[in-house]
């Protein structure tokens, strides 16, 4: 049986982001707002936690899917970058109440 799967977005207008298996993708978004709940961090930081929260069960590149979903997650404009320097990620400030209630897509 084939798995389901999502059609990510891009934030960027006219540029597609990849097909990938649902399970995958709920596995690193679940991650990346369950880290991004804590505290803003930077690209590097974000996919480190990342890395060293899902390394011994997830399947696959995580640094790949991190990205992939990351970029999914910036367009449905659930998670956006902000102004400092360095850049550093953080929950829209209208998604977090849905974040921290395991909102789904």
């Amino acid at each position: 049986m084939k798995e389901e799967q999502i059609q990510t977005l891009h934030p960027q207008p006219g540029k597609a982001n990849k097909r990938i298996t649902l399970e995958k993708y709920n596995t690193i978004k679940d991650s990346l707002l369950k880290i991004l709940t804590k505290k803003e961090l930077t690209h590097t930081e974000l996919m480190e936690k990342l890395y060293s929260n899902v390394k011994d069960t997830f399947e696959g590149n995580v640094q790949w899917y991190g990205e992939t979903v990351k970029l999914d997650l910036e367009a449905r404009k659930i998670i956006e970058r902000t102004n400092a320097k360095p850049e550093k990620y953080k929950l829209k400030m209208d998604n977090c109440a849905r974040a921290h209630n395991n909102y789904v897509l």
